[in-house]
């Protein structure tokens, strides 16, 4: 398979990605410029994590606007997959290619810690035969983690399966405890509707490696692969 790595100016997230993809599982994978208009003939596009643009504005506001997104919408109109990670997912929420915002952490302040997330539903293209209920342990960075949706909105996320991971305890309980930035739902990750766009706020290149501190965040890329291959 081969997969495109965006970044965008700000972006600190693309060489552990692609460190990830390439040295890890092997994968031909590329770091794309965010002035690039395609994606060659890559199967996955990856928006990695960081500050890109620095963020002004808000998080995601101006690299949306960013000539490869152009290149990102077509991907995703064609069914082919788009991973968005922690600014990732933020800018695919500004850019319409995922449901709802991303808002000032709760607490107003910078998080930086690892976290648990439970999977929430079947979905065989990121998740793969992970079932539902299982706990995953993953690094979460960021100060603009906050998933906003109406209480009608987030019920219907739910309902559709979109809704992938939620925040929890080491035992997969959710609560407000266990929710680090206030998300609605305690969302931390979802797709789109058609099922090929997929945007989380924690980190699993970071949780790629056991020098790392843990390895769960693999299941979501060998996932990818296993999909495509099939």
């Amino acid at each position: 398979m081969k997969w495109a790595i965006i970044a965008f100016p700000g972006t600190n997230c693309d060489e552990d990605t692609l460190h990830i993809l390439a040295d890890q599982l092997g994968q031909q994978a590329s770091i794309v410029w965010h002035r690039a208009t395609d994606f060659g003939d890559a199967d996955v596009v990856v928006l990695p994590g960081g500050f890109a643009h620095g963020d002004y504005l808000r998080c995601g506001a101006i690299a949306r606007f960013s000539p490869v997104m152009s290149a990102a919408y077509e991907h995703a109109e064609r069914g082919r997959p788009v991973l968005g990670i922690c600014n990732g997912m933020q800018v695919l929420t500004e850019a319409g290619l995922l449901p709802g915002a991303l808002l000032r952490n709760e607490s107003l302040e910078f998080r930086c810690r690892w976290v648990h997330v439970r999977v929430q539903a079947a979905d065989r293209t990121f998740l793969g035969a992970t079932p539902p209920g299982t706990v995953l342990r993953m690094p979460i960075s960021h100060g603009e983690g906050r998933y906003h949706c109406s209480p009608d909105e987030e019920a219907q996320l739910t309902a559709n399966g979109q809704v992938l991971m939620r925040y929890c305890d080491e035992q997969g309980a959710v609560d407000d405890r266990s929710n680090p930035n206030g998300s609605a739902g305690a969302i931390a990750g979802l797709r789109n509707d058609r099922g090929n766009v997929f945007g989380l706020m924690p980190h699993p290149e970071r949780a790629g490696d056991p020098l790392l501190g843990g390895t769960d965040g693999l299941i979501i890329f060998r996932s990818m692969i296993e999909a495509m291959r099939g």
